[in-house]
């Protein structure tokens, strides 16, 4: 069975990639990327995939059992058309399973809603596709705020819409974890799962981060109107949206939910006190 993991010189492609050869299974690996150049760090075949080019993806699922689509980056609209693109070049290429990287999040009534129906339109477009399938949902990853860090400290403090919500962060090597798993596994074929950690709150975080850093940060709630136009002027109309909408979904609970973590991967999530001990080292 060989597996393929796509958009493998991103961030969660690429922490999958390294669990999958790094003994989470003997099945051959398979990496794919829209610049297969940017890919050449990781130690195994690197085939082109650019989710645009439908051919040129048929092609590099030539001899491929299992997929893993890591979900894009594009607008929703085009992003929806974009995974169509992936879902049938593996069909006809002779795949025969399909895992999805797709999200959490309020499906209406946020800046960010609009990504999470795209998201969901290919979670439909992969159970109607055909094939084996396993779809993973997957919680806030926390390594954004460690980057933030020293903005953070020039702020004093974190400020954003998410009130006193509370949220399913995860992080990569989890994320990796889980999706090795379903990969790899075929237990859960046919089911949806959430994957996050312990939920906090974005004082908790603060707390965390201050614990880590040695900052003081406190953290600062805003309505969301004015953290929306905030992050707009910053960002830009399409960015600035989606980030506003993803505090916004914490604030009303989107982001709290249970977690199968454990169900798929036989452990617990790790803990933030032990992945914020680690960031010591």
């Amino acid at each position: 069975m060989t597996i393929a993991v796509t958009a493998v010189s991103g961030h969660l492609g690429r922490a999958v990639a390294r669990k999958l050869t790094g003994g989470t299974t003997t099945e051959p690996v398979i990496g794919l990327a829209p610049h297969p150049d940017n890919a050449e760090a990781l130690e195994l075949e690197i085939r082109p995939g650019d989710y645009n080019n439908p051919e040129q993806l048929k092609a590099s699922f030539h001899g491929i059992d299992t997929v893993l689509l890591v979900s894009g980056m594009a607008p929703p609209d085009e992003r929806i058309q974009q995974h169509r693109n992936v879902i049938d070049a593996a069909r006809a290429a002779g795949a025969k399973k399909i895992v999805y990287t797709s999200i959490q999040g309020p499906e209406q009534g946020t800046g960010f809603s609009p990504v999470v129906k795209s998201n969901r339109q290919t979670e439909a477009d992969i159970r109607n596709g055909g094939l084996d399938c396993a779809i993973g949902r997957n919680g806030i990853y926390i390594e954004p705020d460690v980057e933030y860090i020293e903005t953070y400290k020039a702020q004093g403090e974190i400020v954003n819409c998410a009130g006193e919500g509370k949220c399913g962060y995860t992080n990569w090597s989890e994320l990796a974890m889980a999706y090795a798993c379903l990969l790899s596994q075929s237990d859960h074929d046919g089911q949806t799962h959430n994957f996050h950690g312990e939920v906090m709150t974005q004082t908790r975080l603060a707390e965390f981060l201050n614990q880590t850093f040695s900052t003081q940060l406190s953290y600062r709630p805003v309505s969301v109107p004015d953290y929306r136009d905030d992050r707009i002027n910053e960002l830009g109309e399409f960015i600035g949206s989606i980030i506003a909408g993803i505090y916004d979904g914490i604030r009303i609970g989107a982001f709290d939910k249970s977690s199968d973590f454990e169900t798929v991967t036989g452990r617990q999530h790790q803990s933030w006190d032990a992945y914020f001990r680690s960031l010591k080292r």
